[in-house]
């Protein structure tokens, strides 16, 4: 079925932003040193301590990646509300298109390692007598996961593939915007600066679900960038200058003030600001190379928890001891390893699930058809 032509005034003339893709894939590497500390966490039943300082190896080097790997999922989030507002805007059929996307891009994935997660946690839980990191294995919070609403606001707390917690509250975000596609093609930029302060204002006041509303927040924040540039364009220069005062606010208010959630968005959108302004500059597109390296990153991010899940398996099984994550060889080939899963599983299972999900829906509504 052939597309109608785009909307007018919705979609920026850059197609491609080679480098916000590229730093999808950072982005993803980032929250791998965040989360590496799960390799010192002994079988317990609590919340244990790990000293990140004395146990992760390179620290002195990559301390900033190992104490604040997490926020990169904010990043995460900013991106996609960008991304979705250069796709979605300007394509007059997207509200019906949408659903089916998300469902064949997203759900793949995301069953296959929720299910194997449930497999290692089991033998896991069968050797030591309590799960590895995320305690909540039980039929609730798998029932949740399967519908990826596992941290809406019912869970206890994160579960299986724990990672995939930031994937739920996406999908909230993906909701609001679905309602709000109409509003947004009148007025891109003050409706998504609007859902974005409304959200954030929220989290600040420390309204319940804060994870949901920082998520919303933060998604809305990058559609509002997005509108903005409809309707200034995009220069590199502005941008540049915008990153760099919004890397200052973040720094103030992070050492001045340690006011911890308000520089993390300072420093998000100083992030995506840069990223911006070096597509900006790149107008021979010399940067093409780093297109599809974003494509990576949403394995990397579901799958690095299950291959340390497994390598803690298999330490403890074979050397009663996971002191060799100390060596920086290990965390290299831990990194490596995830990244290496990441374009694997685009080209040879996210890909193909993907086709096949929509291949499957084509003929279900051609049958549909028929039968009328």
């Amino acid at each position: 079925m052939t597309r109608s032509a785009p909307l007018p005034g919705l979609r920026l003339e850059k197609r491609h932003f080679n480098a916000l893709d590229l730093s999808r894939l950072v982005a993803a590497c980032a929250v791998l040193f965040w989360h590496y500390q799960h390799f010192f966490v002994p079988p317990v039943d609590y919340q244990f301590h790990v000293n990140r300082q004395v146990v992760s190896p390179l620290y002195r080097e990559l301390w900033w990646l190992f104490d604040y790997g997490h926020v990169a999922v904010q990043y995460f989030w900013a991106v996609s509300g960008f991304v979705f507002a250069h796709v979605y805007l300007a394509d007059a059929g997207a509200r019906g298109r949408f659903w089916l996307a998300r469902v064949a891009r997203l759900w793949p994935l995301h069953l296959l390692t929720l299910g194997l997660v449930a497999v290692m946690q089991a033998a896991y839980s069968g050797a030591n007598g309590t799960e590895f990191i995320y305690h909540h294995q039980d039929a609730r919070h798998f029932l949740l996961s399967l519908g990826l609403a596992h941290y809406w606001g019912w869970q206890a707390d994160q579960s299986f593939n724990g990672p995939s917690w930031s994937l739920s509250t996406e999908i909230l975000a993906y909701a609001a915007f679905w309602l709000l596609l109409p509003s947004l093609r009148r007025s891109p930029f003050s409706m998504a600066l609007m859902a974005a302060v409304l959200a954030l204002a929220l989290f600040f006041v420390k309204a319940p679900d804060g994870p949901v509303l920082t998520c919303i927040g933060y998604f809305f924040g990058g559609a509002a960038v997005y509108g903005a540039a409809l309707q200034r364009g995009l220069k590199a220069g502005v941008l540049a200058v915008l990153a760099a005062a919004l890397t200052l606010a973040a720094l103030w208010l992070g050492l001045a003030w340690q006011w911890g959630d308000a520089a993390t968005l300072a420093g998000t959108f100083a992030a995506l600001m840069a990223m911006l302004a070096v597509d900006t500059a790149d107008r021979d597109d010399r940067l093409a190379v780093a297109r599809h390296l974003g494509d990576a990153s949403y394995g990397v991010y579901l799958w690095h928890f299950p291959l340390q899940l497994a390598l803690v398996l298999l330490l403890d099984e074979t050397l009663g001891s996971r002191a060799i994550a100390r060596q920086p060889a290990f965390l290299l080939f831990f990194v490596g390893l995830s990244v290496l899963a990441g374009f694997a599983s685009h080209r040879w299972f996210e890909r193909p699930a993907q086709r096949l999900v929509l291949k499957l829906a084509r003929r279900g509504r051609e049958g549909s058809a028929v039968a009328v």
